[in-house]
Protein backbone atom coordinates (compact mmCIF):
# COMPACT_ATOMS: atom_id res chain seq x y z
CA UNK A 1 0.00 0.00 0.00
CA UNK A 2 2.51 2.39 0.51
CA UNK A 3 4.51 1.60 -2.91
CA UNK A 4 1.17 2.75 -4.43
CA UNK A 5 0.29 5.69 -2.17
CA UNK A 6 3.76 7.05 -3.01
CA UNK A 7 3.19 6.21 -6.73
CA UNK A 8 0.06 8.29 -6.51
CA UNK A 9 1.83 11.61 -5.25
CA UNK A 10 4.95 11.15 -7.73
CA UNK A 11 2.11 11.25 -10.64
CA UNK A 12 0.27 14.28 -8.70
CA UNK A 13 -0.29 16.26 -12.07
CA UNK A 14 -1.65 13.17 -13.77
CA UNK A 15 -4.33 12.80 -10.81
CA UNK A 16 -5.02 16.01 -11.45
CA UNK A 17 -5.77 15.66 -15.10
CA UNK A 18 -7.66 12.60 -14.22
CA UNK A 19 -9.65 14.89 -11.28
CA UNK A 20 -10.99 17.18 -14.17
CA UNK A 21 -11.63 14.80 -16.89
CA UNK A 22 -13.64 12.84 -14.16
CA UNK A 23 -16.23 15.43 -13.18
CA UNK A 24 -16.88 16.68 -17.05
CA UNK A 25 -16.70 12.95 -17.97
CA UNK A 26 -18.43 9.62 -16.05
CA UNK A 27 -19.39 11.90 -12.91
CA UNK A 28 -21.81 13.70 -15.18
CA UNK A 29 -23.75 10.53 -16.41
CA UNK A 30 -24.12 9.18 -12.72
CA UNK A 31 -25.39 12.79 -11.91
CA UNK A 32 -27.88 12.87 -15.06
CA UNK A 33 -29.23 9.39 -14.16
CA UNK A 34 -29.63 9.65 -10.43
CA UNK A 35 -30.75 13.04 -10.29
CA UNK A 36 -34.44 12.33 -12.07
CA UNK A 37 -35.32 9.83 -9.06
CA UNK A 38 -35.19 12.98 -6.75
CA UNK A 39 -36.73 15.46 -9.78
CA UNK A 40 -39.46 12.55 -10.34
CA UNK A 41 -42.68 13.93 -8.28
CA UNK A 42 -42.27 17.41 -9.17
CA UNK A 43 -41.20 16.64 -13.21
CA UNK A 44 -44.47 14.41 -12.93
CA UNK A 45 -46.85 17.26 -11.49
CA UNK A 46 -45.49 19.78 -14.05
CA UNK A 47 -46.43 17.71 -16.93
CA UNK A 48 -49.77 17.61 -15.31
CA UNK A 49 -50.39 21.43 -14.77
CA UNK A 50 -48.37 22.26 -18.18
CA UNK A 51 -51.19 19.93 -19.27
CA UNK A 52 -53.89 21.15 -17.30
CA UNK A 53 -53.25 24.94 -18.36
CA UNK A 54 -53.10 24.35 -22.55
CA UNK A 55 -56.02 22.15 -22.95
CA UNK A 56 -58.21 22.27 -19.88
CA UNK A 57 -57.86 18.30 -18.93
CA UNK A 58 -55.77 16.66 -16.46
CA UNK A 59 -53.82 13.83 -18.08
CA UNK A 60 -54.77 10.34 -17.38
CA UNK A 61 -52.41 8.08 -15.09
CA UNK A 62 -51.33 5.78 -17.65
CA UNK A 63 -51.12 8.94 -20.22
CA UNK A 64 -48.65 10.27 -17.37
CA UNK A 65 -46.63 7.35 -16.94
CA UNK A 66 -45.71 7.04 -20.45
CA UNK A 67 -45.28 10.76 -20.84
CA UNK A 68 -42.75 10.18 -17.79
CA UNK A 69 -41.27 7.69 -19.42
CA UNK A 70 -40.52 9.14 -22.60
CA UNK A 71 -38.63 11.66 -20.53
CA UNK A 72 -36.52 9.07 -18.64
CA UNK A 73 -35.79 7.02 -22.06
CA UNK A 74 -35.02 10.49 -24.33
CA UNK A 75 -31.73 10.84 -22.72
CA UNK A 76 -31.20 7.09 -23.23
CA UNK A 77 -31.99 7.49 -27.18
CA UNK A 78 -29.57 10.78 -26.97
CA UNK A 79 -26.76 8.64 -25.51
CA UNK A 80 -27.06 6.05 -28.43
CA UNK A 81 -26.86 8.96 -30.64
CA UNK A 82 -24.25 10.39 -29.14
CA UNK A 83 -22.19 6.94 -28.67
CA UNK A 84 -22.44 6.56 -32.66
CA UNK A 85 -20.65 9.92 -33.04
CA UNK A 86 -17.90 9.54 -30.41
CA UNK A 87 -15.78 7.12 -32.33
CA UNK A 88 -15.71 9.81 -35.64
CA UNK A 89 -15.02 12.42 -33.24
CA UNK A 90 -12.43 11.04 -31.45
CA UNK A 91 -10.32 10.48 -34.08
CA UNK A 92 -10.89 13.11 -36.49
CA UNK A 93 -10.57 16.28 -33.49
CA UNK A 94 -8.90 13.96 -30.91
CA UNK A 95 -10.23 13.55 -27.47
CA UNK A 96 -9.71 16.92 -25.23
CA UNK A 97 -11.24 18.66 -28.55
CA UNK A 98 -13.92 16.57 -28.23
CA UNK A 99 -14.95 16.96 -24.51
CA UNK A 100 -14.43 20.50 -24.75
CA UNK A 101 -17.05 20.88 -27.30
CA UNK A 102 -19.16 18.49 -25.88
CA UNK A 103 -19.01 20.60 -22.53
CA UNK A 104 -20.66 23.85 -24.56
CA UNK A 105 -23.85 21.49 -26.05
CA UNK A 106 -24.20 20.39 -22.35
CA UNK A 107 -24.32 23.72 -20.68
CA UNK A 108 -27.19 24.41 -23.93
CA UNK A 109 -28.91 21.47 -22.29
CA UNK A 110 -28.96 22.58 -18.60
CA UNK A 111 -30.01 25.83 -20.19
CA UNK A 112 -33.42 23.94 -21.99
CA UNK A 113 -33.82 22.06 -18.43
CA UNK A 114 -33.15 24.99 -16.21
CA UNK A 115 -35.67 27.44 -17.42
CA UNK A 116 -38.50 24.93 -18.75
CA UNK A 117 -40.59 25.57 -15.40
CA UNK A 118 -40.33 29.56 -16.02
CA UNK A 119 -41.50 29.11 -19.76
CA UNK A 120 -44.08 26.49 -18.58
CA UNK A 121 -42.88 24.03 -21.49
CA UNK A 122 -43.08 20.35 -20.96
CA UNK A 123 -40.98 20.70 -24.72
CA UNK A 124 -37.46 21.75 -22.72
CA UNK A 125 -37.32 19.54 -21.06
CA UNK A 126 -37.53 16.64 -23.21
CA UNK A 127 -34.78 18.76 -25.71
CA UNK A 128 -32.77 19.24 -22.61
CA UNK A 129 -32.68 15.37 -21.58
CA UNK A 130 -32.33 14.62 -25.28
CA UNK A 131 -29.18 16.74 -25.47
CA UNK A 132 -27.35 15.94 -22.71
CA UNK A 133 -27.89 12.38 -23.42
CA UNK A 134 -26.04 12.74 -26.72
CA UNK A 135 -23.46 14.68 -24.29
CA UNK A 136 -23.16 11.72 -21.95
CA UNK A 137 -23.05 8.80 -25.16
CA UNK A 138 -19.38 11.21 -26.13
CA UNK A 139 -18.30 11.88 -23.20
CA UNK A 140 -18.56 8.68 -21.18
CA UNK A 141 -17.00 6.75 -23.91
CA UNK A 142 -14.54 9.71 -24.56
CA UNK A 143 -13.44 9.46 -20.70
CA UNK A 144 -12.85 6.27 -20.07
CA UNK A 145 -10.65 5.98 -23.45
CA UNK A 146 -8.44 9.29 -22.47
CA UNK A 147 -7.91 8.08 -19.25
CA UNK A 148 -6.88 4.39 -19.85
CA UNK A 149 -4.04 6.29 -22.58
CA UNK A 150 -2.29 9.09 -20.15
CA UNK A 151 -1.69 6.48 -17.17
CA UNK A 152 1.85 4.63 -16.56
CA UNK A 153 1.24 0.68 -16.57
CA UNK A 154 1.61 0.62 -12.60
CA UNK A 155 -1.26 2.50 -12.66
CA UNK A 156 -3.24 1.62 -15.45
CA UNK A 157 -5.80 -0.67 -13.56
CA UNK A 158 -6.39 1.73 -10.88
CA UNK A 159 -6.74 5.02 -13.37
CA UNK A 160 -9.17 3.07 -15.27
CA UNK A 161 -11.49 2.28 -12.52
CA UNK A 162 -11.57 6.34 -11.70
CA UNK A 163 -14.42 6.34 -14.65
CA UNK A 164 -16.38 4.85 -12.27
CA UNK A 165 -15.12 6.04 -9.05
CA UNK A 166 -16.57 9.29 -10.38
CA UNK A 167 -19.46 7.56 -11.89
CA UNK A 168 -20.57 6.69 -8.15
CA UNK A 169 -19.99 9.88 -7.12
CA UNK A 170 -21.95 11.88 -9.70
CA UNK A 171 -24.89 9.51 -8.24
CA UNK A 172 -23.71 10.53 -4.58
CA UNK A 173 -23.84 14.44 -5.03
CA UNK A 174 -27.04 13.62 -7.47
CA UNK A 175 -28.48 12.46 -4.02
CA UNK A 176 -27.07 14.92 -2.04
CA UNK A 177 -28.28 18.04 -3.56
CA UNK A 178 -31.79 16.03 -4.01
CA UNK A 179 -32.34 16.60 -0.41
CA UNK A 180 -35.76 18.35 0.20
CA UNK A 181 -33.43 20.41 2.58
CA UNK A 182 -31.12 21.79 -0.36
CA UNK A 183 -32.66 21.39 -4.29
CA UNK A 184 -35.14 18.60 -4.11
CA UNK A 185 -38.06 21.20 -3.99
CA UNK A 186 -40.13 21.93 -5.44
CA UNK A 187 -39.30 25.19 -6.30
CA UNK A 188 -35.60 24.30 -7.43
CA UNK A 189 -35.97 20.97 -9.12
CA UNK A 190 -35.16 22.69 -12.68
CA UNK A 191 -31.95 24.28 -10.45
CA UNK A 192 -31.13 20.63 -9.38
CA UNK A 193 -31.73 19.02 -13.13
CA UNK A 194 -29.46 22.31 -14.89
CA UNK A 195 -26.46 21.71 -12.40
CA UNK A 196 -24.41 19.60 -14.83
CA UNK A 197 -24.26 22.59 -16.68
CA UNK A 198 -22.13 24.35 -13.79
CA UNK A 199 -19.34 20.99 -13.88
CA UNK A 200 -19.56 21.05 -17.74
CA UNK A 201 -18.09 24.91 -17.38
CA UNK A 202 -15.64 23.58 -14.90
CA UNK A 203 -14.27 21.34 -16.96
CA UNK A 204 -14.38 23.58 -20.29
CA UNK A 205 -12.15 26.29 -18.27
CA UNK A 206 -9.62 23.41 -16.96
CA UNK A 207 -8.98 21.13 -19.56
CA UNK A 208 -7.62 23.09 -22.14
CA UNK A 209 -4.34 23.27 -19.55
CA UNK A 210 -3.72 19.93 -19.83
CA UNK A 211 -2.09 17.90 -23.03
CA UNK A 212 -4.01 15.70 -25.41
CA UNK A 213 -3.27 11.58 -25.12
CA UNK A 214 0.23 10.51 -25.61
CA UNK A 215 -1.33 7.53 -27.98
CA UNK A 216 -2.98 9.77 -29.67
CA UNK A 217 0.26 12.47 -30.83
CA UNK A 218 2.19 9.89 -31.90
CA UNK A 219 0.20 6.73 -33.51
CA UNK A 220 -2.39 9.12 -35.12
CA UNK A 221 -0.64 12.30 -35.48
CA UNK A 222 2.57 11.21 -35.83
CA UNK A 223 3.93 14.21 -33.65
CA UNK A 224 6.97 12.22 -31.59
CA UNK A 225 8.02 15.65 -30.17
CA UNK A 226 4.51 16.38 -28.75
CA UNK A 227 4.23 12.94 -27.17
CA UNK A 228 7.22 13.01 -25.32
CA UNK A 229 5.64 16.53 -24.13
CA UNK A 230 2.59 15.32 -23.08
CA UNK A 231 4.40 12.43 -21.40
CA UNK A 232 7.06 14.36 -19.24
CA UNK A 233 3.55 17.19 -18.44
CA UNK A 234 1.53 14.41 -16.72
CA UNK A 235 4.26 11.86 -15.56
CA UNK A 236 6.85 14.26 -14.56
CA UNK A 237 10.54 13.93 -14.89
CA UNK A 238 10.30 10.04 -14.01
CA UNK A 239 11.07 7.27 -16.34
CA UNK A 240 8.32 6.86 -18.79
CA UNK A 241 10.98 5.53 -21.35
CA UNK A 242 9.29 1.61 -21.40
CA UNK A 243 5.96 3.30 -22.07
CA UNK A 244 7.24 5.41 -24.58
CA UNK A 245 9.02 1.92 -26.23
CA UNK A 246 6.05 0.18 -25.90
CA UNK A 247 4.06 3.00 -27.80
CA UNK A 248 6.64 2.71 -30.69
CA UNK A 249 6.53 -0.92 -31.07
CA UNK A 250 2.74 -0.33 -31.56
CA UNK A 251 3.10 2.26 -33.68
CA UNK A 252 5.59 0.01 -36.20
CA UNK A 253 3.01 -2.78 -35.68
CA UNK A 254 0.54 -1.16 -36.67
CA UNK A 255 1.88 1.55 -39.67
CA UNK A 256 0.11 1.36 -42.63
CA UNK A 257 -2.87 0.19 -40.44
CA UNK A 258 -5.83 3.22 -40.16
CA UNK A 259 -8.45 3.81 -37.33
CA UNK A 260 -11.11 1.12 -37.94
CA UNK A 261 -14.90 2.25 -38.08
CA UNK A 262 -17.55 0.28 -36.58
CA UNK A 263 -18.58 -1.81 -39.64
CA UNK A 264 -14.79 -2.82 -40.59
CA UNK A 265 -14.28 -3.64 -36.63
CA UNK A 266 -17.40 -6.13 -36.97
CA UNK A 267 -16.05 -7.57 -40.09
CA UNK A 268 -12.82 -8.21 -38.64
CA UNK A 269 -12.41 -11.75 -37.03
CA UNK A 270 -9.12 -10.93 -35.31
CA UNK A 271 -11.15 -8.51 -33.44
CA UNK A 272 -14.25 -11.40 -32.23
CA UNK A 273 -12.92 -12.84 -29.16
CA UNK A 274 -12.36 -8.84 -27.67
CA UNK A 275 -15.60 -7.97 -28.77
CA UNK A 276 -17.25 -10.86 -27.64
CA UNK A 277 -15.50 -10.51 -23.82
CA UNK A 278 -16.86 -7.09 -23.81
CA UNK A 279 -20.43 -7.62 -24.61
CA UNK A 280 -20.75 -10.46 -22.17
CA UNK A 281 -19.38 -8.23 -19.67
CA UNK A 282 -21.66 -5.22 -20.81
CA UNK A 283 -24.69 -7.50 -21.43
CA UNK A 284 -23.93 -8.48 -17.58
CA UNK A 285 -24.15 -5.07 -16.05
CA UNK A 286 -27.52 -4.16 -18.07
CA UNK A 287 -29.10 -7.68 -17.01
CA UNK A 288 -28.33 -7.98 -13.32
CA UNK A 289 -31.03 -5.11 -12.51
CA UNK A 290 -28.47 -2.22 -11.81
CA UNK A 291 -30.10 0.16 -14.14
CA UNK A 292 -33.45 -0.25 -12.72
CA UNK A 293 -31.88 0.21 -9.10
CA UNK A 294 -30.08 3.15 -10.73
CA UNK A 295 -32.76 4.66 -12.47
CA UNK A 296 -35.80 3.94 -9.55
CA UNK A 297 -34.06 3.48 -6.30
CA UNK A 298 -37.33 5.70 -5.01
CA UNK A 299 -39.86 3.70 -6.07
CA UNK A 300 -38.31 0.26 -4.92
CA UNK A 301 -37.87 1.61 -2.14
CA UNK A 302 -41.78 2.55 -1.77
CA UNK A 303 -42.40 -0.77 -2.92
CA UNK A 304 -40.70 -2.29 -0.26
CA UNK A 305 -43.47 0.12 2.40
CA UNK A 306 -40.59 2.27 3.92
CA UNK A 307 -42.10 5.80 4.88
CA UNK A 308 -41.82 7.96 2.34
CA UNK A 309 -39.72 10.82 4.43
CA UNK A 310 -36.90 8.41 5.29
CA UNK A 311 -36.53 7.30 1.47
CA UNK A 312 -34.45 10.23 0.09
CA UNK A 313 -31.53 9.22 3.01
CA UNK A 314 -31.68 5.75 2.27
CA UNK A 315 -31.07 6.12 -1.41
CA UNK A 316 -28.01 8.83 -0.34
CA UNK A 317 -27.06 6.27 1.79
CA UNK A 318 -26.65 3.50 -1.19
CA UNK A 319 -24.61 5.79 -3.40
CA UNK A 320 -22.03 6.31 -0.66
CA UNK A 321 -21.63 2.71 -0.12
CA UNK A 322 -21.29 2.30 -3.89
CA UNK A 323 -18.70 5.14 -4.27
CA UNK A 324 -16.77 3.63 -1.28
CA UNK A 325 -16.63 0.20 -2.45
CA UNK A 326 -15.05 1.14 -6.04
CA UNK A 327 -12.23 3.32 -4.47
CA UNK A 328 -11.92 0.62 -2.10
CA UNK A 329 -11.65 -1.81 -6.04
CA UNK A 330 -9.37 0.57 -7.69
CA UNK A 331 -6.62 0.28 -4.92
CA UNK A 332 -7.58 -3.56 -4.92
CA UNK A 333 -7.71 -4.37 -8.93
CA UNK A 334 -3.74 -4.40 -9.55
CA UNK A 335 -3.18 -7.04 -6.80
CA UNK A 336 -5.82 -9.24 -7.40
CA UNK A 337 -6.54 -8.84 -10.95
CA UNK A 338 -9.38 -8.05 -12.93
CA UNK A 339 -10.92 -11.81 -13.16
CA UNK A 340 -11.30 -12.71 -9.43
CA UNK A 341 -13.06 -9.13 -9.02
CA UNK A 342 -15.58 -10.16 -12.17
CA UNK A 343 -16.48 -13.73 -10.98
CA UNK A 344 -16.50 -13.27 -7.35
CA UNK A 345 -18.31 -10.03 -7.38
CA UNK A 346 -21.21 -11.56 -9.87
CA UNK A 347 -21.49 -14.44 -8.03
CA UNK A 348 -22.62 -12.48 -5.01
CA UNK A 349 -24.41 -10.17 -6.56
CA UNK A 350 -26.92 -13.35 -8.27
CA UNK A 351 -27.34 -14.60 -4.71
CA UNK A 352 -28.41 -11.05 -3.21
CA UNK A 353 -30.86 -10.59 -6.19
CA UNK A 354 -32.69 -14.06 -5.38
CA UNK A 355 -33.00 -12.86 -1.91
CA UNK A 356 -34.32 -9.38 -2.78
CA UNK A 357 -36.75 -10.62 -5.22
CA UNK A 358 -38.11 -13.13 -2.41
CA UNK A 359 -38.07 -10.12 0.44
CA UNK A 360 -40.01 -7.55 -2.09
CA UNK A 361 -42.74 -10.52 -2.51
CA UNK A 362 -43.08 -10.97 1.09
CA UNK A 363 -43.20 -7.74 2.43
CA UNK A 364 -46.81 -6.79 2.16
CA UNK A 365 -47.30 -10.35 4.40
CA UNK A 366 -43.88 -9.58 6.84
CA UNK A 367 -43.44 -5.95 8.05
CA UNK A 368 -39.89 -6.95 8.93
CA UNK A 369 -38.93 -7.89 5.34
CA UNK A 370 -39.01 -4.58 3.76
CA UNK A 371 -35.83 -3.60 6.41
CA UNK A 372 -34.48 -6.84 5.17
CA UNK A 373 -34.81 -5.61 1.22
CA UNK A 374 -32.99 -2.32 2.42
CA UNK A 375 -30.15 -4.20 3.93
CA UNK A 376 -30.02 -6.11 0.89
CA UNK A 377 -29.88 -3.21 -1.81
CA UNK A 378 -27.07 -2.21 0.06
CA UNK A 379 -25.23 -5.83 -0.01
CA UNK A 380 -26.08 -5.69 -3.85
CA UNK A 381 -24.79 -2.03 -4.44
CA UNK A 382 -21.15 -3.01 -2.74
CA UNK A 383 -20.35 -6.31 -4.46
CA UNK A 384 -20.99 -3.98 -7.29
CA UNK A 385 -18.87 -1.61 -6.28
CA UNK A 386 -16.17 -4.02 -5.25
CA UNK A 387 -16.36 -6.13 -8.18
CA UNK A 388 -17.76 -5.26 -11.84
CA UNK A 389 -17.57 -1.64 -11.53
CA UNK A 390 -14.12 -1.16 -11.74
CA UNK A 391 -13.20 -4.44 -13.28
CA UNK A 392 -15.64 -4.37 -16.82
CA UNK A 393 -14.04 -0.46 -17.64
CA UNK A 394 -10.79 -1.71 -17.33
CA UNK A 395 -11.00 -4.82 -19.00
CA UNK A 396 -12.59 -2.68 -21.66
CA UNK A 397 -10.31 -0.58 -21.99
CA UNK A 398 -7.02 -2.91 -22.35
CA UNK A 399 -8.14 -5.56 -24.41
CA UNK A 400 -8.41 -3.49 -27.59
CA UNK A 401 -5.56 -1.57 -29.39
CA UNK A 402 -5.93 1.98 -30.70
CA UNK A 403 -6.98 1.26 -34.00
CA UNK A 404 -9.96 -0.55 -32.95
CA UNK A 405 -10.62 0.91 -29.04
CA UNK A 406 -12.37 4.03 -30.33
CA UNK A 407 -15.18 1.79 -32.53
CA UNK A 408 -15.12 -1.15 -30.00
CA UNK A 409 -16.55 1.68 -27.51
CA UNK A 410 -19.11 2.94 -29.84
CA UNK A 411 -20.75 -1.31 -30.11
CA UNK A 412 -19.83 -1.26 -26.45
CA UNK A 413 -22.05 1.68 -25.84
CA UNK A 414 -24.98 0.86 -27.88
CA UNK A 415 -25.15 -1.54 -25.98
CA UNK A 416 -25.56 0.09 -22.59
CA UNK A 417 -27.49 2.40 -24.03
CA UNK A 418 -30.40 -0.09 -25.48
CA UNK A 419 -30.30 -1.44 -22.17
CA UNK A 420 -30.88 2.11 -20.63
CA UNK A 421 -33.73 2.63 -22.54
CA UNK A 422 -35.25 -0.20 -22.60
CA UNK A 423 -35.29 0.45 -18.59
CA UNK A 424 -37.01 3.52 -18.93
CA UNK A 425 -39.52 2.75 -20.93
CA UNK A 426 -40.58 -0.67 -19.05
CA UNK A 427 -39.61 -0.28 -15.32
CA UNK A 428 -42.23 2.30 -14.72
CA UNK A 429 -44.85 0.23 -15.68
CA UNK A 430 -43.66 -2.36 -13.69
CA UNK A 431 -43.80 -0.43 -10.95
CA UNK A 432 -47.19 0.56 -11.28
CA UNK A 433 -48.57 -2.89 -11.72
CA UNK A 434 -46.38 -3.73 -8.24
CA UNK A 435 -48.06 -1.27 -6.75
CA UNK A 436 -51.67 -2.14 -7.96
CA UNK A 437 -51.01 -5.90 -7.01
CA UNK A 438 -49.73 -4.86 -3.78
CA UNK A 439 -52.99 -2.40 -3.08
CA UNK A 440 -55.26 -5.57 -4.30
CA UNK A 441 -53.70 -7.56 -2.11
CA UNK A 442 -54.05 -5.11 1.20
CA UNK A 443 -57.77 -4.62 -0.15
CA UNK A 444 -57.91 -8.68 -0.48
CA UNK A 445 -56.62 -8.98 3.22
CA UNK A 446 -58.76 -5.91 4.55
CA UNK A 447 -62.09 -7.75 3.41
CA UNK A 448 -61.35 -11.24 4.79
CA UNK A 449 -60.45 -9.86 8.16
CA UNK A 450 -63.53 -8.16 7.96
CA UNK A 451 -65.79 -11.60 6.71
CA UNK A 452 -63.93 -13.25 9.96
CA UNK A 453 -65.21 -10.50 11.94
CA UNK A 454 -68.33 -10.44 10.76
CA UNK A 455 -68.14 -14.45 11.14
CA UNK A 456 -67.31 -14.38 14.87
CA UNK A 457 -69.83 -12.09 15.57
CA UNK A 458 -72.64 -13.93 14.06
CA UNK A 459 -71.26 -16.70 16.11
Amino acid sequence: MSGFLSDLVQYRKLLLMIVVLGIGGTHLSGFQMSVINYTSPYIQKFLNETWLERYGSVLHQETLTLLWSVVVSLYCVGGMMGCLCSGYLTAKFGKKKCLLLNDVILIIATLHTGFSRTAKSFEMILVGRFLEGICAGIHLGTHVQYAGEISPKKLRGFINVTSSVFFALGKTVARILGLRDLLGTEDRWNVLLSFSGLVALIQLLFLPFFPESPPYLLLQKGDKAGCLKAMKQLWGEGNYHTEFEDLMKEKAITKGTKIMNVLEVLREPSVYPQLITMLLLLLSLQLCGLSAITFYTSEIFQTANLQESIIPYVSLGVSVSELISVIFCSSIIDRFGRRILLCGGYLLMALILVLLETSLLLSDQFLWMRYCSVVLIFLFIIAYGIGPAGAVSSVTNEIFTLSTRASAFVIGGIVIWLGLTFTGMIFPFAVKQKGSQSLKSQKNSKHASLRRNVTRLWR
